[in-house]
């Protein structure tokens, strides 16, 4: 399996979508749980804090973190054709500080608990050190710094979704 569809499923499995309840007993073997009972279990499965974002902003939010997914994917495409520039101007146009006003960050940051910001910014911060690290291949043809970087941007990705979740 990829590391974009890892990390697609991770990001998917990270901000699940709240789905509607039927409300129809399943027939059969089967030992539907009530809907108290599915709520009690997702309490309990899901203690990452919940942030609450209007609805155009949480959708756009969304749509940012999968462009950020793809972005990831395309990153490590360019890395696999040894194209490093590429790679680099993905990483900073993308999900680099160059790419703040793109993704409307000022106008999201107000939503979010100081933490969350924090992790934002370094995520931000790290692909930005990571377009620089890769241009450096450019020149080296060391990849191995390049994907210690892009591991870097990874674990910003992940730390913020461990902790944080969207309405």
């Amino acid at each position: 399996m990829s590391m974009f569809r890892v990390l697609s499923a991770c990001v998917m499995l990270a901000l699940p979508a709240v789905g509607s309840s039927q409300g129809h007993q399943p027939s059969g073997h089967q030992h539907a749980m009530t809907d108290h009972a599915k709520h009690m279990a997702a309490s309990q499965a899901d203690a990452r804090q919940l942030v609450k974002f209007p609805e155009p902003l949480r959708s756009h939010t969304l749509a940012n973190m999968r462009d950020h997914l793809l972005a990831l994917g395309e990153i490590q495409e360019a890395l696999s054709r040894s194209q490093f520039e590429q790679a680099s101007d993905i990483a900073e146009q993308r999900l680099g500080m160059s790419s703040l006003k793109l993704h409307g960050a000022h106008e999201v940051a107000q939503f979010m608990p100081k933490g969350m910001q924090d992790a934002g910014t370094a995520m931000h911060r790290s692909a930005s050190q990571f377009a620089t690290v890769a241009k450096d291949a450019s020149v080296t043809g060391d990849l191995k710094p390049a994907l210690a970087a892009l591991a870097k941007v990874n674990q910003t990705c992940v730390a913020c979704h461990a902790g944080y979740r969207l309405n």
